[in-house]
């Protein structure tokens, strides 16, 4: 019997009926509001129309936080390391490095670059980025990420002045970084934002109005042209790039794209030439439509609730676990995504170097009707029930995948007496609202930074701060990160992490959902694209048509 002759009465036929309503009205409305067609081309160049998901909140590397955002930002800047075209990390700006015997002393030795205003690029630009990102001014969400540098977190909270951090100019082209502890991934996160150079010169003089496209001065393949807000972000070739004379492409437009479907008809009607994402459920239709169009791959990525730990209900492990057991994720990933991607019983998506995965919690093998009714069951433990039902809301974002599964998880918790109200925000508004704690319940999504599993445990860390959206504490988990953080070992560290991960998912910290794929919308006439775990397709690597000799 298929999946919805297995679903309570009515449920199944309503929710893909609502659906497919859903996806039609969204054609119809695509057709009257997207543009009729692409821009001009100069005589001669190269151009690149692209759909980039959402409007980017800045352009600052330490202001953003969205893979929406690095896709633009990694095309403007370039760090001590950079993706090559399968997403691997390569020299960037350090054309090598060494490391001391303890793993906690790194030095970086610089290639000769210069921003694009003709100023050389030096060690003093990263030694001013990395005290500016830590620097408690600036604010920046992704600062704990760092902390991993010697004094990163003191000067983040303020205890330490920023010289204080471990990171210092031997010479114009040489930089020396001081670890906490071993980091044996820090060639990897060396690409992130988070480690990206800032022009001083730039910043010193303009603050941060420098990142406006009247005072953006980068080192990467392109330069920052125009910024229309709603429309449109511009980025032009930079000449005095250091491998310019390898870059295709002379001008790339990046629009924001919510609306997938929309996307998907300006990307048919050539409108764009690849579009950031396709809504799941229309994989197997353009597989047969647009069947060179189509990427999908594997993706370290996972999506999930998280339960905001002010919230009283919340602060009983039986609500939490309750609802965590509730999820019919079969049912979200088999019938309404249908994209690939895998039920996740877990935090930490398969794959992640280094690592075996923590075991699933022992109801993951239960039938559903067994896990509602010990749903049932322990809600009614902690005091809920038909007289006094469960109300809570969920925050979603509007992009196609929770606007697919947001009502399937609704009707799961239904069926287990919780009432739920959704409320869609766009995606900048929903994580900012996630960011302030102004949620009961957030639905939110998490892409490797790095490939390690540290790299999604951290977010549970109790000093993590903003991203930590539920506020999750608890000292064993943090200490067992601890004691990964300073393992030299890969083995026992990898043990430590999966220690972690159990805990928190014995708490039912948050309630894993699915684990992600990329899916891109390509043109079969753009060169050089290579489907990779990190979804990373730097425009410097593309061209489109045949490519200039």
């Amino acid at each position: 019997m298929s999946r919805i002759d297995k679903a309570p009465p009515g449920r199944g036929k309503t929710l893909l009926a609502g659906l497919a309503a859903f996806s039609l009205l969204a054609l119809a409305l695509a057709g009257c509001s997207q543009k009729a067609s692409r821009p001009p081309c100069p005589a001669g160049q190269v151009c690149l129309q692209m759909g980039n998901g959402s409007e980017p909140a800045s352009l600052d590397p330490h202001k953003i936080t969205g893979t929406w955002e690095d896709r633009i930002v990694s095309d403007l800047m370039v760090g001590l390391t950079t993706d090559d075209k399968d997403g691997k990390s390569v020299p960037g700006m350090a054309e090598r490095w060494t490391t001391s015997p303890d793993g906690k002393t790194w030095t970086f030795y610089l290639r000769d670059a210069v921003w694009s205003d003709g100023v050389p690029v030096t060690a003093d630009d990263f030694v001013f980025a990395l005290q500016r990102i830590m620097d408690p001014k600036t604010a920046s969400e992704y600062a704990s990420l760092l902390y991993f540098i010697r004094n990163a977190q003191p000067v983040n909270e303020g205890k330490a002045p920023k010289d204080a951090l471990g990171v210092r100019a031997l010479s114009p082209k040489v930089l020396e970084i001081t670890l906490e502890h071993p980091a044996p991934y820090l060639p990897e996160l060396a690409k992130h934002q988070t480690m990206l150079p800032v022009p001083k010169h730039v910043v010193e003089k303009w603050g941060d109005a420098w990142s406006q496209p009247a005072h953006y001065v980068s080192n990467g393949p392109y330069l920052l042209k125009s910024w229309s807000l709603g429309d449109h972000v511009a980025a032009v070739k930079n000449p005095r790039f250091y491998d310019a004379k390898n870059v295709c492409v002379d001008q790339v437009n990046y629009y924001p794209t919510n609306d997938a479907i929309g996307a998907e008809r300006r990307v048919r009607r050539g409108e764009l030439d690849a579009n950031a994402d396709i809504q799941s459920n229309r994989i197997a239709f353009l597989r047969e439509r647009m069947p060179d169009y189509v990427h999908t791959y594997t993706y370290l990525g996972v999506a999930y609730l998280a339960f905001n730990s002010a919230v009283p209900a919340f602060k009983d492990k039986r609500v939490r676990v309750a609802l965590d057991m509730a999820i019919d994720r079969e049912f979200i990933t088999n019938k309404l995504l249908r994209g690939g991607q895998k039920p996740a019983y877990t935090f930490v998506p398969p794959g992640v170097a280094n690592y075996t995965q923590a075991a699933a919690p022992g109801w993951a093998a239960w039938p559903l009707a067994k896990r509602q009714a010990e749903a049932r069951r322990l809600l009614a433990a902690a005091g809920y029930g038909p007289n006094n039902p469960l109300k809570i809301e969920i925050k979603h974002r509007n992009t196609p995948d929770p606007m697919l599964f947001m009502p399937a998880v609704q009707a799961d918790w239904k069926e287990v007496g919780v009432e739920t109200a959704l409320v869609q925000n766009e995606t900048q508004i929903a994580y900012a609202a996630y960011r302030s704690r102004d949620f009961q319940v957030a639905d939110a999504a998490w892409i490797a930074d790095y490939n390690d599993a540290m790299s999604f445990l951290y977010l549970q860390q109790s000093s993590t701060g903003s991203q930590n959206y539920g506020d999750y504490k608890n000292p064993i988990f943090d200490d067992l990160l601890a004691r990964a953080d300073n393992e030299p070992d890969a083995k026992v560290r990898a043990a430590y992490l999966a220690q972690a991960e159990q805990i928190m998912l014995d708490d039912a910290a948050v309630a894993p959902v699915f684990f992600y794929v990329n899916k891109n919308l390509v043109s079969p006439k753009i060169t050089g694209w290579a489907d990779n775990i990190v979804d990373h397709h730097r425009t410097r690597y593309l061209c489109v048509g045949k490519p200039r000799s």
